[in-house]
């Protein structure tokens, strides 16, 4: 028997396909745009970014028709090599002062943590879908916790705060699907937002009378409820000396997204540049190829982290929404699929890929007009960038692999 055999595949939701395709070809336009001036193959990125969508489609293939079961038996196997290829960047010489890139003897470096990102999602859906697991229970959550941050924190040391936030974020919406209690989600984000909110007195008290509202209203043993909040009044006694552990890099672009207007041409420039780009294009635009901010090379990082502003000032904020739209439609699609699954563990792993698509479409487009800092993290199926480009394809054929019914 064909183990890669897969049984009605007319009824895969090509359409997901289609619309990743078309999202790639915006991006394309864009890139087209930006890489007039430069010359060699590998100094531009619309060509680079065409010949690794011919790479994405490959590993878009290679997912598709991987047996469902292969996946399912060898989750841990999968998450396993997920862990060692980010720790193998450690042992290269640093790229850019960072560890975040593998060199594999091509004109190319190659970025594990992109891969590791799915590959905790496959481990995260293993592990809940086990009919054994009593989810209800704190203690049940506390594994899961470990696989998505055992990985995040290694990328993090790369460092990589953008990417391994992405890790992290994951297990909260694949718990809520699981059936974890949402009080037990609320007590994992509590001492974040406890210290995020500690800078400011009246938000610390504000917060601390929600979270009172929150633990009485939960119904815990009296012990426990009183841990809870002075366990979290502590963490926001440590605001101060985390922050202090922060690279100063990491605390100018916190310090940037609040006063944007006290460093307008350091750590504040990409923010406003960006947002200057896509307020001069208007609803339609200045036309392809007609940017100022682009082509005067105002706007820095165009190609991947800003290239959302790009589109912006040449196409007009209409090809904006109509990105957007698309993005939104292509989610609703892959939880729509995710509800209609027959097995837990397809199900899961339909929400975990649809989260890591969702928190790199939200931060990107909160991050080019100005909503939240700098993380740069590239936009799916957009952006420049081999490595991402080639994983959101993966991620896409495991969708379309986990969303039909077939005969392994």
């Amino acid at each position: 028997m064909n183990i890669f055999k897969i049984e009605n595949v007319n009824d895969a939701p090509w359409k997901i396909l289609f619309l990743s395709l078309f999202l790639s070809l915006i991006g394309l336009t864009a890139l087209n745009s930006i890489s007039h001036q430069n010359s060699t193959f590998i100094q531009n990125p619309f060509y680079k970014q065409l010949f690794f969508l011919f790479i994405a489609l490959f590993s878009f293939s290679f997912s598709f028709i991987t047996p469902k079961y292969i996946i399912h038996k060898y989750a841990y196997v999968i998450f396993g090599t997920g862990v060692f290829i980010v720790i193998l960047p450690f042992f290269g010489s640093p790229h850019a002062g960072t560890y975040r890139w593998l060199n594999v003897g091509l004109p190319f470096n190659f970025q594990p943590s992109e891969f590791s990102k799915i590959f905790t999602v496959i481990a995260l859906a293993r592990y809940l879908s086990d009919n054994t697991l009593k989810i209800r229970k704190f203690s049940s959550i506390v594994i899961p916790i470990i696989i998505a941050l055992f990985p995040a924190l290694i990328v993090l040391n790369q460092p990589d705060l953008g990417t391994s936030l992405v890790m992290v974020s994951i297990i909260f919406p694949m718990l809520y699907w699981a059936g974890a209690r949402p009080f037990y989600l609320f007590l994992l984000v509590a001492p974040v937002l406890s210290i995020l909110s500690a800078f400011n007195v009246i938000l610390f008290s504000i917060w601390a009378f929600i979270m009172a509202i929150v633990i009485f209203y939960a119904r815990t043993k009296i012990i426990s409820g009183v841990s809870y909040f002075f366990g979290n009044i502590f963490f926001g006694l440590l605001a101060r000396p985390i922050w202090e552990m922060l690279n100063p890099y990491q605390q100018n672009r916190v310090l940037t997204f609040i006063y944007p207007e006290k460093d307008p041409l350091g750590a504040a420039y990409q923010i406003i540049q960006s947002k200057t780009a896509i307020g001069s294009g208007g609803f339609f635009g200045k036309g392809w190829g007609q940017g100022t901010q682009t082509h005067l090379k105002f706007l820095p990082v165009q190609e991947s982290d800003f290239i959302l502003s790009v589109i912006g000032e040449e196409l007009g904020f209409i090809v904006i929404a109509l990105i957007l739209i698309t993005f939104g439609y292509l989610l609703n699609t892959i939880i729509r699929y995710s509800f209609l699954s027959k097995d837990k563990f397809s199900s899961l792993i339909l929400i975990g890929l649809a989260s890591i698509l969702l928190a790199h479409i939200f931060v990107n487009t909160a991050m080019t007009v100005g909503l939240i800092p700098v993380k740069g993290l590239p936009l799916p199926f957009i952006s420049a960038g081999g490595t991402f480009l080639i994983t959101s394809y993966l991620m896409i054929g495991l969708v379309m692999r986990f969303s039909i019914h077939y005969s392994d």
